[in-house]
């Protein structure tokens, strides 16, 4: 049972959170206030916001869980933000701000007809729950460990508490309570590294020496490899991830509608991508310097190691020696026990809060960009494309629990995996691997119809099969690439075939 003080930051810091879901319940009464915020968010808020959404219980225990186990390679990915969002204030933005479309994939429709819409509202969908699912997993796995709770009943409870708040509030509930978020997540997090270089025996300089000797900051491999997780491979799933996020997700092209202006847009790209930079690497030195603090504390190494053998070995079908165990296998499981064995009664409580803000200001947005898509996409694409305020603000609603429902539903069935930062990139790859290259064949190719873009998608979607899950296929026809080309590869496939068809199918009519 958690002492009172952590119990009491936790209570007040969750109160508050629902309390502002209520509180702007009176600005989101209709469809466009509960979608875009009335266009009235300054930038700097939208900007935290997305970054935000990029944070999440992945990053707070994933992002450290990997350095633990390997070393920085994954820290590349965030070096893509930057070209990624000059390239999306540069495009993306004024695209959107142009045609003044709420969803992103209205254009689709514009382009290659019915079809393409649909698919990319499939995708978006499949991603957004798996998202929801991953966050709320990661969330459980260090809340279970901090209270000693049972996972499923954590992630139920923080799936209604999230949903709760977002039903209530609408996107400027979910904008203003990311800025909350995104502070206390900080917070937290400069605290949590403080406390590790603080413990090691010999002083912070330990950690980094620990570090260097045992290669633990390396980026990667630069070989030109892509079979491997090298620099290159994360480089290009981070920058073809992040073109993704920025060009073609509804929860990005959401938020470019919520800031008055164009230039506010613009800027808000510009502050959540430029934080996540450092801020990301701040995770990564927490991971690092947990390695240290643990290889100086062998006790307590011991202690970790046993707590993950013993729920390896409930499952195994042959008993693992906790000291067998890699650095890898134990590496999500460290700042948990970290938290609950070293912090000081009432920093726990700040700990337990923001990983609970990580998670909410990453769920919150995936939920109401689901629900807009639901109403926007499919209710009144198919079926009422009349209906009033009062039943668009019903299919909103029902869409946000629905979402919510169906993510908890993910989490619970990912209780065991083993790495939460590879299962999100694993789903995302697969349902968002191939949405890019069509929406880029779109805009690029004024010359590409519906036969070539579903050219191009068939295709890509084998390709994307063929990359994403190699055990599916016979060990022969296996692909060597590195899982994580799977959205790179997606991508080019299917603007590249989707070319090649539009200019064999414009030569074809030319000849009749």
């Amino acid at each position: 049972m958690l002492p009172t003080a952590d119990l009491i930051v936790m209570t007040l810091y969750l109160l508050a959170v629902v309390g502002m879901g209520a509180w702007f319940a009176r600005s989101g009464r209709t469809s466009g206030e509960f979608m875009v915020a009335g266009g009235k968010i300054p930038g700097w808020a939208v900007g935290l916001s997305i970054f935000g959404t990029f944070l999440s219980s992945n990053t707070f225990l994933g992002v450290p869980g990997k350095a633990y186990g390997s070393n920085w390679n994954s820290f590349v990915f965030s070096l893509s933000l930057p070209l990624a969002a000059w390239i999306a204030v540069k495009v993306f933005v004024p695209f959107y701000r142009e045609h003044g479309h709420v969803s992103a994939y209205h254009h689709l429709e514009q382009r290659f007809g019915g079809w393409a819409r649909t698919y990319g509202v499939v995708c978006y969908l499949l991603t957004q729950v798996a998202r929801v699912g991953s966050v709320l997993f990661g969330a459980s796995l260090a809340l279970t460990a901090l209270t000693g709770w049972p996972q499923a009943e954590i992630i139920v409870a923080a799936g209604v508490l999230v949903t709760l708040y977002t039903v209530l509030g609408g996107m400027e509930a979910v904008i203003w309570t990311d800025v909350a978020q995104s502070i206390v997540l900080m917070v937290g997090a400069v605290a949590l590294l403080a406390m590790l270089l603080g413990g090691m025996p010999e002083g912070p300089g330990q950690a980094w020496e620990i570090a260097v000797a045992e290669d633990k900051m390396s980026l990667g491999s630069f070989a030109l490899d892509l079979t491997s997780s090298t620099f290159w491979v994360v480089l290009f799933y981070g920058l073809f991830s992040n073109l993704g996020n920025f060009g073609i997700d509804q929860s990005y092209v959401q938020r470019y509608h919520t800031s008055p202006s164009e230039s506010e847009a613009r800027r808000s790209v510009w502050f959540g991508a430029l934080l996540y930079v450092p801020v990301s690497l701040l995770f990564f030195a927490i991971g690092t310097a947990a390695y240290g603090y643990y290889q100086t504390h062998p006790a307590m190494l011991a202690e970790v190691q046993t707590q993950v053998a013993a729920s390896v070995n409930a499952t195994a079908d042959e008993p693992v020696g906790a000291a067998e165990l890699s650095a890898a296998q134990i590496g999500d499981k460290v700042l948990p026990h970290f938290i609950v064995k070293e912090l000081p009664v009432g920093a726990t409580g700040l700990l337990i809060a923001a990983i609970f803000a990580a998670a909410m200001s990453s769920i919150d947005t995936s939920l109401n960009s689901s629900a807009t898509v639901l109403l926007l996409d499919i209710y009144q694409r198919y079926f009422r494309p009349d209906c009033d305020e009062r039943e668009s603000m019903t299919v909103l609603y029902a869409g946000t629990a629905l979402v919510g429902a169906i993510g908890v539903g993910v989490a619970l069935a990912m209780i065991g995996v083993s790495s939460v930062l590879d299962a999100w990139w694993t789903l995302s790859g697969v349902f968002s691997g191939g949405l890019m290259g069509l929406f880029l064949l779109g805009l690029i190719s004024r010359r590409a119809g519906s036969p070539a873009a579903a050219c191009g998608v068939t295709i890509g979607l084998v390709v994307i099969a063929w990359v994403a899950l190699p055990g599916h296929f016979p060990e022969w026809l296996r692909s060597p690439l590195h899982t994580q080309m799977t959205i790179v590869v997606g991508t080019l496939t299917i603007f590249f075939v989707g070319l090649l068809f539009s200019t064999f199918l414009e030569k074809k009519r030319s000849y009749a």
